[in-house]
């Protein structure tokens, strides 16, 4: 025979309203949960999603929709938004688009068709239309990382031109003037807020951009590889680089070391977000360090905010601090 919610409650000593409650995400006493929770484990109670589903319309799951699973930044706001939506009682269900819109639209298809309560999203480009149209007004949307132009969407950003401004000024006070920078793709929105903020404190500072030292990469470090090969060849060479993610920072070091380039005695290096790397990197890199546990777990809060009925202040886009790591890979320059 079959364990029932009528089993569970005569074993936790609770009503069977307060076991139905618990299992349908909502909140009981803590004293409760525990019981049931014990009662659940010692008859080895299994929950019918099917059925859940259809009585309460709730999956009690969230789906994720990332560029790539490949990608430390990615993996990490996964981990938070899984642990912040636990204590909810929701399940999430991870997907890749590998940054192409058919593929994004095809995974939203599947997760629609799921019948999740809700969307965490980095959008692949600028546009959000299709997002709309085939998720519906029925199931809530969060973006990370990036906002669309064309659609209003609740959104957990990281202030990307100031962090871009903050970093390039660290070279410039330390009296570079050749600055090169191995900006993202540009559909796609950090990108642009960084490449953003890199002309804006040189021209704040009176500086002319050498437009040959700009140059535009895919966010891999393959890419980044080539063309900080490229950079090298320069006459004169850059004094300084900013590489603007993580994964073309690891190219452009990969580079740097293939080529016996000193760091930071012949270039200085400012990188984008956290390097786990300071047993390998030396010196220990200056980065922008984005705070991708906060990220995740506002984009979790959101989420669930909505999903329980919460339209305050919709369309409510969350702006976050990054932090600047100084590390050792900034070296003064004197010209002459």
């Amino acid at each position: 025979m079959s364990v029932t919610t009528k089993d569970v409650a005569r074993v936790a000593g609770v009503s069977v309203a307060t076991v139905s409650r618990y299992l349908n995400g909502h909140n009981v006493l803590d004293e409760n949960r525990e019981k049931i929770e014990q009662a659940i484990k010692q008859l080895g109670f299994r929950v019918n999603p099917i059925a859940q589903t259809l009585r309460t319309n709730r999956s009690m799951t969230v789906a994720v929709l990332v560029p790539t699973l490949a990608n430390i930044f990615s993996m990490s706001i996964i981990e938070s938004i899984e642990r912040c939506l636990d204590q909810y009682g929701y399940s999430i269900m991870v997907c890749g688009s590998r940054g192409e819109l058919a593929r994004e639209e095809e995974k939203l298809r599947f997760v629609r068709d799921k019948r999740v309560d809700g969307v965490i999203v980095i959008p692949v480009g600028s546009s959000g239309s299709h997002i709309a149209e085939i998720v519906g007004d029925d199931i809530p949307v969060v973006l990370i990382d990036r906002v669309v132009d064309d659609v209003r969407f609740d959104a957990v950003v990281v202030d990307n031109t100031n962090a871009a401004y903050h970093a390039v000024e660290q070279l410039i006070i330390k009296g570079h003037r050749r600055i090169a920078m191995i900006a993202g793709p540009q559909h796609i929105y950090t990108a642009r807020e960084r490449l953003k903020g890199y002309r804006r404190v040189m021209s704040d500072y009176g500086l002319a951009i050498d437009e040959d030292l700009v140059l535009v990469g895919d966010y891999t470090s393959d890419t980044a590889y080539g063309l900080v090969k490229e950079l090298m060849q320069r006459d004169p060479r850059p004094t300084a680089v900013f590489v603007s993610n993580y994964e073309m920072t690891i190219g452009a070091i990969g580079c740097l070391n293939e080529l016996g380039i000193r760091i930071p005695e012949e270039l200085s290096v400012i990188g984008f977000d956290h390097l786990d790397l300071s047993s390998v990197v030396k010196p220990p890199l200056a980065v922008v360090a984005q705070p991708r546990d906060e990220i995740g777990r506002k984009a979790a809060e959101l989420l669930y905010a909505r999903m329980s009925g919460d339209t305050t202040s919709f369309p409510s886009l969350i702006r976050l601090k990054t932090r600047f790591i100084q590390g050792s890979s900034i070296a003064e320059h004197k010209s002459g």
